[in-house]
Parts: structure tokens; sequence; C-alpha cells
């Protein structure tokens, strides 16, 4: 499958309704399980490396000011990581998008420990309890779900292969 041809532009509605579902299924009970993947970090992402002029460091830290308030954590844990998390997403996106979707899942792997790590040192000075190894299994599932998220979000972006009369582009 090559991924190199032109996609349509993104639809700004598009992009805030797949940020506004990133950030429900967050909010779901299993939100908080070990190894459930962080949506809203893999969305961010996801959006930064695809439309770093649409979804920028704002966007992210906006994002993680709501997920402070949704998990009652320290105001501006969630933001701290997710605004790092967008600026290296951003400085590497045009890196990225030249490899094929497991080797982007290896790019984007780092920038999901980073949000984690920095997530976690900000709850070891609070609280200075450690959570256990497994609490950087969320970005491992993120990244194995990287080509997934990838596919589902580009769907609406793309040409049909074949021209269609009735279908202007």
């Amino acid at each position: 499958m090559n991924d190199h041809y032109i996609l349509l532009p993104a639809n700004p509605l598009f992009i805030a309704f797949s940020l506004v579902v990133a950030f429900l299924l967050n909010l779901m009970p299993w939100g908080q399980m070990v190894g459930v993947p962080d949506f809203v970090a893999l969305a961010l992402v996801f959006w930064n490396i695809h439309q770093p002029r649409k979804v920028g460091i704002s966007v992210a830290f906006l994002m993680g000011l709501l997920m402070d308030v949704n998990e009652a954590t320290l105001l501006g844990e969630n933001a701290l990581a997710y605004t790092l998390l967008s600026y290296f997403a951003i400085m590497i996106h045009r890196r990225v998008l030249w490899f094929p979707l497991r080797t982007q899942a290896l790019h984007v792997l780092p920038l999901l420990l980073l949000t984690q790590a920095v997530q976690l040192v900000v709850q070891l000075l609070v609280t200075g309890k450690f959570p256990h190894w497994f609490y950087f299994s969320e970005s491992v599932i993120s990244a194995i779900l990287w080509p997934v998220v990838s596919l589902l979000l580009l769907a609406p972006q793309r040409r049909a292969i074949n021209r269609d009369e009735n279908r202007p582009i």
C-alpha cells in the first residue's frame, strides 16, 4: 500500500470531533486501568504530525487542562506533558510522514514515553509513590494502535481511487 499520495484538506470539524471522542474515551471508567492507552495523547500526536498548523501546542495545553480536571490531578500535570508531546511531535512531523505506518509507530513511541515520564515525575514529586513498571505499558499499546488510528483518522481525507462522475474530486 502506497502511503504517499495527495490527501484532501482536513476538516476542522472532524479534527475537533476526533479530539472530543478521544477525550470521551479517556472519561470511560477503564481509562485509569493499567495498559489502557491515553487516547487524548494519541489523537494529539496524530494531529500534531499530520496537521501541525491546525492542532498546535495551545490545543494540547487546553486538552491537558481538561484531562487534569477529569483525573483530579495536580493542575497542569497533563497540560505540561501534552505541551511537550506536541512540541516534539511538531518538531519531527516532516520526517515521520515519510515512513510507513509501522516505522511511524516507532517514532511516536518515544514521544508517548516522554509524556508518561513527565506525568510520572510530577506524581513522584507530589505523592512520592512510584506506581509500577507496567505504568509505561500505555505508551507501548498506543504505539501498537498507531497504524489503526492513522487509518481511521485519515479515512475522510482519502481520495477515491476510481473517479466517479457524480463526485467532483
